[in-house]
């Protein structure tokens, strides 16, 4: 009988993310090309007598322990299309900054998804996976696949995309976070009644990303989203203006921010920008890591003695 079950989802950048125009629906297009990098949270769940969720790490204290959890969704979800009770305990390590851009929240619910199918023995498919992935929300679909990625529809749409090589980052972690909905709704403010365009991938980008060009790369970089995060948080424009002057390729927010994130030539620039940023008193704190990396993958099962 298996005891324990422990996942390790990445987290991600978004190095294109071109946003359409208002949905209907309350939603937004996206022409969003994933990057999966090496920073991770790792999801334990183990039997329990009723849902439970924990967490430990940096920023722990602003994870919510309640069925709102992507995790304890997630487990709701999987349990419910296979008639059983969702009677589990999810601990969350937590790495990946907290409402950060980062999808921290959708590898926690990719992580617990592909945890409790391995503890149930649901013999889930990947299609299935994934459909309830996408109903957990936008950026949990990418968080399960991993490596690189465009979506499409709101991006849970996903083609996976070849790279050519090995990309090195640098993240810079701002105080507090910020709400993806209010960083939309700024953007949809500040875009007035401008006519915007259906959002398409970039060519140059999608030919950066095949060859490991990471200068081709850097010149191809976008975020539809970053005048409304700077808008909302304009201490990020001086984190970006530190990482860009310390000699990064590029400088951008990630995702929906407050998290910015530095392109690089290599590992030896990305530790001098790290220590440019860290020393420039505009972010809490400064991850390097590198990308692509693999999506969501069983780490560790332990069984019960019994």
């Amino acid at each position: 009988m298996t005891a324990s079950v422990t996942v390790r989802v990445p987290a991600k950048v978004n190095v294109q993310l071109a946003v359409g125009p208002l949905r209907p629906d309350g939603f937004h297009d996206l022409a969003n090309v994933f990057l999966a990098v090496g920073l991770y949270d790792e999801v334990t769940v183990r039997p329990a007598d009723e849902l439970r969720v924990t967490c430990s790490g940096p920023d722990a204290a602003q994870v919510p322990l309640d069925r709102t959890n992507l995790a304890a969704r997630a487990a709701l979800a999987l349990a419910a299309r296979h008639g059983r009770e969702a009677n589990v305990h999810i601990h969350i390590d937590k790495d990946i900054p907290v409402a950060g851009g980062m999808a921290g929240g959708s590898a926690d619910g990719a992580g617990a998804l592909l945890a409790c199918d391995a503890l149930w023995g649901t013999g889930a498919s990947r299609e299935e996976l994934l459909e309830i992935c996408a109903e957990l929300g936008s950026d949990v679909p990418f968080s399960l696949v991993g490596g690189a990625a465009l979506g499409r529809g709101r991006g849970e749409l996903l083609t996976p995309l070849e790279t050519g090589g090995t990309f090195s980052w640098v993240f810079a972690v701002a105080d507090g976070g910020l709400s993806t909905p209010a960083v939309y709704a700024e953007c949809d403010r500040l875009r007035g009644t401008t006519p915007v365009p259906d959002p398409e991938p970039s060519a140059a980008l999608l030919a950066a990303l095949r060859t490991g060009d990471a200068t081709a790369l850097a010149a191809a970089v976008s975020n539809d989203l970053q005048p409304a995060a700077v808008s909302l948080r304009p201490s990020l424009a001086a984190t970006l203006a530190a990482g860009e002057e310390a000699g990064a390729l590029a400088a951008m927010v990630s995702g929906s921010g407050p998290t910015t994130a530095f392109l690089t030539a290599g590992e030896a620039e990305a530790e001098k920008v790290a220590d440019a940023l860290r020393s420039s008193g505009t972010c809490r704190a400064v991850r390097v890591t590198s990308g692509p990396v693999p999506g969501a993958t069983v780490c560790g099962t332990a069984r019960s003695s019994a």
